[in-house]
């Protein structure tokens, strides 16, 4: 089976194991990805997690409602493609890192970013072997070389499903060193999120909230927390 099927047409899904992998089927019937390769997935428990989406759908099918299975679509249709680019992709946000940039007044502001902040880019100098130094306003400041070529090199040691997930972790929160921490399990997800998203609190405490803006952040951190539970899925 390839592609999206519009209605539910199977009784029930599994997978079976095929040598290192897992393979969805649907009667029996393998499903495919919308490139129609075969849905191959890593760990039994993605398999599972595939399996309960499949098995879950009802009359018309909602591909919004099936998370996981979309996410190693693009693992086995995009990522597996071109790995090398996505990795380089990711790579390139510890050059400009949302840690790294601090704010240049108020002082209040300053405090709480360097307060919340410092010690994740202590943890990475630590942790990663990958010193990231804070600077101030929003000019670019080049970072030291061997530290981004060890984070570049931590990157592209992704799995294919494991980068799929960590390109939404570090775009999403717009930190590469968020995005380790995130998977390295440095911090509960939802504690990460908010380091994210400190700069935007911040703002909301001056000015008010704004709904759709909250109804946009929202949305993002779920993706952030699937993207979190995909990673830990995707490991051997």
């Amino acid at each position: 089976m390839s592609g999206w099927a519009r209605k539910r047409f199977w009784k029930e899904a599994w997978a079976e194991q095929e040598g290192d992998s897992w393979l969805v089927k649907l009667d029996g019937r393998a499903v495919k990805t919308p490139a129609k390769a075969p849905l191959a997935l890593p760990t039994p428990g993605l398999a599972e997690a595939v399996v309960a989406e499949w098995q879950a759908q009802e009359g018309e099918l909602d591909p919004l409602s099936m998370p996981v299975t979309r996410s190693a679509n693009a693992a086995i249709d995009k990522v597996a493609h071109q790995h090398g680019e996505v990795a380089e992709m990711i790579a390139d946000y510890g050059g400009s890192d949302l840690l790294c940039y601090r704010a240049t007044q108020p002082e209040a502001l300053i405090a709480r970013q360097a307060e919340a902040w410092d010690p994740l880019l202590d943890w990475a100098a630590e942790t990663l072997k990958a010193r990231l130094h804070p600077v101030s306003g929003v000019m670019f400041a080049p970072q030291d070389e061997a530290a981004l070529k060890n984070l570049r090199q931590r990157v592209h040691d992704l799995t294919n499903f494991e980068l799929a997930a960590f390109h939404d972790l570090v775009g999403l929160s717009g930190s590469l060193v968020l995005g380790f921490a995130a998977v390295h399990g440095h911090l509960p997800v939802a504690d990460l999120w908010r380091l994210s998203r400190l700069d935007e609190d911040w703002q909301a405490e001056q000015w008010g909230a704004d709904e759709e803006a909250e109804a946009q952040a929202k949305a993002k951190q779920e993706a952030f927390f699937h993207a979190d539970r995909f990673f830990r899925m995707s490991r051997k």
